[in-house]
C-alpha cells in the first residue's frame, strides 16, 4: 500500500514538474493584454477558464491515445523521447534567448474566442506538452509499481493541477503585470526556458540510453 501511495505521489509530482515549465502560463500572461484587449474583464476571465479546460482535455486525450498513436505510426519509446527532447529544447532555447517585442505593437487579429487558439493551443498545450504527455503514457505502461489505470489517473491528476496553476497565473495577469512589469515577466520566462532545456536534455539522455541498452540496436548497427 505504501509503495502504491508513493508511486501515485511521484507520478503526480513528475507530471506537474515536467508540464508546468513547458506549458509556461507566463507566456499567456504576456500576450493576454494584446489578444484580449477587446474583451471586458468578465469575458476575459471566461476565456481564460475555458482555455484551461481545453488544455486539460487536449492533454488527457493524448495521454489516453498516446500508445495507440505510437503503435499506429510504429514509433518506439526511445524515438519519442528523443523527438520530444528536441522539441522541448527548441522551445526552451526560444524562451531563453529570444528577443521579445511588445505584443501591443504587433498586428494581432481580433478574435471573440481566444480560449482554444491561441491560449490553449499552441501556448498551454502545444507540441512540447503533447510529446511529454505521450512519453508519460508509455512510462505508465512500462512501470510495474502502479496498475495502468491508476498510473493514468495519477497523470490526469497532475494535468489537472497544472491546468489549475495555469488558471491562477493567467487569471492574475493584471496583478502580475503591474507587480513584475514586462521585464520581470520576461526574466521569469527566461528562467522557465532554462528549466525547459534541462527537461529536454533529460528526455534526450533517457532516449539515447534506451537505444544504447536495446539488445536489438547493436546487431542492426553492425550490419550497416
Amino acid at each position: 500500500m505504501q509503495s502504491v501511495l508513493y508511486g501515485i505521489s511521484e507520478t503526480v509530482l513528475v507530471t506537474v514538474s515536467t508540464l508546468l515549465p513547458i506549458a509556461n502560463p507566463l507566456t499567456c500572461v504576456a500576450i493576454l493584454p494584446a489578444i484580449g484587449a477587446h474583451l471586458n474583464a468578465k469575458e476575459r476571465a471566461k476565456q481564460v477558464r475555458h482555455a484551461c479546460y481545453y488544455m486539460a482535455a487536449v492533454l488527457i486525450i493524448f495521454l489516453l491515445v498516446g500508445t495507440v498513436l505510437m503503435d499506429f505510426f510504429n514509433i518506439s519509446v526511445p524515438g519519442l523521447r528523443i523527438a520530444g527532447g528536441l522539441i522541448v529544447c527548441k522551445f526552451g532555447f526560444n524562451m531563453l534567448f529570444s528577443q521579445h517585442e511588445h505584443l501591443e505593437q504587433k498586428m494581432i487579429p481580433i478574435k471573440r474566442d481566444i480560449s482554444f487558439s491561441p491560449l490553449a493551443m499552441p501556448n498551454l498545450s502545444g507540441p512540447g506538452s503533447i510529446a511529454a504527455v505521450i512519453s508519460m503514457s508509455t512510462g505508465v505502461h512500462g512501470q510495474t509499481v502502479l496498475p495502468i489505470w491508476l498510473g493514468n489517473i495519477s497523470v490526469v491528476v497532475g494535468i489537472i493541477v497544472v491546468a489549475f496553476i495555469a488558471w491562477l497565473v493567467i487569471h492574475a495577469s493584471d496583478k502580475l503585470t503591474s507587480l513584475l512589469g514586462v521585464e520581470g515577466i520576461e526574466a521569469a520566462s527566461r528562467i522557465m526556458g532554462f528549466f525547459l532545456i534541462c527537461i529536454g536534455v533529460q528526455f534526450l539522455i533517457d532516449g539515447i540510453s534506451d537505444v544504447l541498452h536495446d539488445p536489438l540496436f547493436w546487431p542492426e548497427l553492425l550490419k550497416m
